[in-house]
């Protein structure tokens, strides 16, 4: 089969990485991609949210199959759209992708289908909302950006202040366009947070492999929030009692009321949970991979990726074997000094051969923002590479994958040093 890959970051990358072992895997495309990915597929130079350049371009080219895996085009209805054009695809159609393109309509579809999450409430007004937030007289209180804000419009806030601030930076100043026209207002949850992915096909749900995001610039979860700096996976917290739970007051109830309002959710649901006293409850859903998250489960994916993902298209999944290996995966990323603020692009990356690590077992270098300039892959965006390692256990892939990453130098690189130790702790308690 010939398969377009819409996107062009780490995410990307590991998907790539993954269809590539596939048997019915004969050339795959990615579009834009970056110079890293340029190693293992054919890359294209179209926006990932020009809808109908990319659906030209996979008409011209004929792709037997897509991925659509980044969110703006799944919002835009990509989907729909190569659909129409009789190439089936993997991702959300428009009307399911409104699980995370409007955090209003999440929100909205937890209360009406009883699925646990923080207690909220929707604003268009940012007079009123703040109005709301004083009479509560609760902090912190969480302010979110209802549409796609590249992963950075929640607003955690402590006090009075800090919220009609970041009321006036979303709804009044605009910082993320259109997408910060509602607002949700919502109490703030504590626990250990844990990511999981699962494939749908509008009715099975088949959960992949835990994983544990680490999302702060700085050691010690310091600094600003950035796309993730590291991940690993399964997630301690996450045990096989809490894993059960979940599963029938989460994600089946998820599937469900997807269904019942008309627009099933086909592809991956990614449920970002937190794990409070009073048991889980969702503090988001993203209609597609999470990244840096792939870059640890797919490593760990035993079956055949390219035949799941057509299992979640065609409707087939309770059909199909969704088998993950034991051990551990851990990812860490390195970014360019300054990230996720003001960064220089075009360093040298010195150590890769081919974009990989000659003779590292295990580990794999996913390209997140690279490119090649006269012969030598450089630096081109503010996470460059993810260094992914898998083992028997945690602690021997933190050490791999650290090993690895020791390996690749540029100009200004920034990582953290304290990817996983969250988890190790978590893994003495748990015991």
């Amino acid at each position: 089969m010939k398969i377009l890959v819409v996107g062009g970051g780490g995410r990307e990358h590991a998907i790539i990485r993954a269809l590539k072992q596939s048997p019915d895997c004969s050339e795959i495309w990615c579009a834009p991609g970056n110079g890293g990915i340029g190693y293992d597929a054919h890359c294209k130079a179209i926006a990932a949210i020009d809808v109908a350049a990319m659906v030209a371009f996979a008409k011209e080219q004929a792709f037997d199959y897509a991925v659509v895996a980044q969110d703006d085009p799944l919002a835009l209805g990509m989907v729909d759209e190569l659909a129409k054009a009789g190439i089936p695809a993997f991702g959300p159609d428009k009307a399911a992708a409104r699980i995370e393109a409007s955090k209003v309509f999440a929100k909205n579809l937890m209360k009406k289908y009883g699925i646990p999450t923080a207690g909220y409430e929707t604003f268009d007004d940012a007079a009123t909302a703040l109005a709301y937030i004083k009479a509560q007289g609760k902090y912190p209180a969480v302010i979110k950006a209802d549409g796609l804000a590249l992963g950075k419009g929640v607003l955690i806030c402590q006090n009075e202040a800090e919220a009609a601030a970041a009321l006036k930076e979303i709804m009044l100043d605009k910082k993320f366009g259109a997408s910060g026209s509602r607002v949700v207002v919502e109490e703030f949850l504590t626990g250990p947070e844990v990511s999981v992915l699962a494939f749908c096909d509008g009715v099975t749900v088949k959960p992949m492999v835990s994983s544990m995001d680490h999302k702060r610039a700085l050691d010690g979860d310091a600094g600003l929030n950035t796309g993730g700096m590291g991940t690993v996976a399964p997630n301690p917290y996450y045990t096989p009692a809490i894993a059960a739970r979940c599963m029938e007051e989460i994600f089946l109830p998820t599937v469900a009321a997807m269904r019942a309002e008309g627009c099933p959710f086909k592809g991956c649901l990614y449920f970002g949970l937190m794990l409070t006293p009073k048991g889980p409850k969702v503090i988001e859903y993203n209609c597609r991979f999470g990244d840096p998250e792939t870059q640890v489960v797919l490593p760990l994916l035993e079956s055949d990726l390219l035949t799941v993902m057509r299992a979640t298209t065609f409707g087939t999944l309770d059909k199909t074997e969704v088998k993950f290996r034991g051990g551990a995966a851990a990812c860490v990323i390195l970014a360019s000094g300054g990230y996720p603020v003001s960064y220089e692009k075009g360093k040298p990356i010195a150590g890769l051969s081919e974009g990989q690590l000659p003779g590292a077992a295990d580990v794999t270098v996913y390209h997140a923002g690279t490119a090649v300039k006269d012969g030598q892959l450089v630096t081109a965006g503010g996470r460059v590479l993810g260094v992914a390692a898998t083992a028997p256990t945690l602690p021997e892939a933190l050490q791999k994958a650290y090993a690895a990453a020791d390996k690749i130098t540029f100009e200004k690189l920034h990582r953290r040093s304290d990817i996983g130790a969250r988890a190790l702790a978590a893994m003495k308690q748990v015991k």
